[in-house]
């Protein structure tokens, strides 16, 4: 019976990295879709700007 050639041994183990990587990422997609619909990080009260959101008029304190 033969043997895999080391180049497919290779291949094999790129694939599956390959394969491993896309997982992963989906499951990151999943996440961050998953915090939008949530209202992203939770920090910003609803109906505020996001932009502009804990930014004080007026003279700002020195930086320490």
């Amino acid at each position: 019976m033969a043997r895999p050639t080391p180049q497919t041994q290779a291949k094999r183990r790129r694939e599956l990295a390959k394969k491993e990587k896309r997982k992963a990422k989906e499951e990151r997609r999943a996440m961050r879709k998953e915090q939008k619909e949530l209202g992203g990080d939770g920090s910003v009260p609803p109906g505020e700007d996001p932009d502009i959101y804990g930014i004080v008029p007026g003279p700002q304190p020195p930086p320490e």
